[in-house]
């Protein structure tokens, strides 16, 4: 029915990681459809379950991850809903800018009626890259966030923290993002590239999670972290260069660390807790024949704060 836009697509699809060895792929990673049909073994749903599948659809299931529920951390690869050698036939997998898919029942999310269907795909990778390091870290009622990047990930990170009882602040290059983060749930807004305001903050936050997408400077942040906090990466994928100091981490116990999506129980574990507290992204939704041009708009940052393709289009 409907399908999320994620960076990841536009980076697979234009092999920007370099990984995309075989084409035609089908991206898409963040999907919500009704089940059509179930195996004759299959017993977690039935035909017109609305149901969610993300960015994992198997893992080898017996290695020590996957037994404790991290399936994506799975020793020898999670694989992944697109671009990944199914374990069973070898062949590609293929994602969701498709009408249907077939799938392990034991990758299946349930969703809940009562959310926005529409805007509920981008939960599958957005909302869960921020929702598990916030649980992972033990967010809750009290606990000081900052979160850095106001995108897709951010804004889901803003919207989490809130509905757990933190509380927020952005960290942001543009204050034009203001009013946008207090509408979200954020109780502060600091301009990163202001000393006085960073100054303002030191020794503040018990948890940051950056979302940015790209090697930037860590050093102004990592002075904001209270005693023992940590720093989580969720967006940046690559090198960090001379980005990191060590003195002001020794001097606060502070840590850098990083986290990427959930494990299956965890990631309905968020979909019932967004379901319980009605939090679905901000999307703007297109059809399929519009992907090159929300491609286009994503790599300038034109949306806010994400794509969902109404699959519907593809059949027209």
């Amino acid at each position: 029915m409907y399908c999320g836009v994620c960076h990841s697509d536009l980076h697979t699809a234009r092999n920007d990681w370099g990984f995309t060895h075989t084409y035609p792929i089908v991206v898409g990673h963040e999907i919500i459809g009704r089940i059509a049909k179930v195996g004759d073994n299959a017993q977690k749903f039935k035909v017109g379950d609305l149901v969610g599948v993300g960015c994992m659809v198997d893992s080898c299931r017996t290695c020590s991850p996957c037994q404790h529920g991290l399936e994506q951390y799975c020793e020898h690869g999670n694989t992944g809903t697109y671009g990944s050698l199914d374990r069973h036939d070898g062949t590609l997998t293929q994602g969701g800018y498709s009408t249907s898919i077939v799938v392990s029942e034991d990758f299946v999310l349930k969703v809940s009626e009562n959310l926005d269907t529409q805007a509920v795909a981008p939960l599958l990778c957005a909302g869960i890259t921020t929702y598990s390091p916030l649980r992972h870290w033990k967010v809750g009622k009290g606990t000081k966030v900052g979160v850095v990047g106001l995108g897709g990930l951010g804004h889901m990170a803003v919207k989490l923290a809130h509905a757990m009882g933190a509380d927020v602040t952005l960290f942001t290059r543009s204050l034009g993002k203001s009013d946008d983060a207090y509408r979200l749930g954020a109780s502060r807004v600091v301009l990163s590239t202001d000393e006085n305001q960073m100054k303002e903050v030191a020794n503040t936050f018990d948890v940051i999670i950056d979302t940015v997408p790209y090697t930037h400077d860590l050093k102004p942040y990592v002075p904001t972290l209270a005693l023992d906090g940590t720093l989580v990466l969720v967006g940046l994928v690559g090198e960090l260069e001379q980005t990191i100091n060590t003195v002001p981490m020794i001097m606060g116990r502070r840590s850098i660390s990083a986290s990427v999506i959930g494990g299956i129980a965890e990631t309905q574990e968020m979909l019932d807790f967004c379901a319980e507290h009605n939090i679905v992204p901000d999307v703007e939704m297109i059809d399929m024949q519009d992907i090159n041009t929300a491609y286009e708009r994503m790599q300038k940052s034109d949306v806010k704060y994400r794509f969902v393709i109404d699959m519907a289009s593809l059949k027209g």
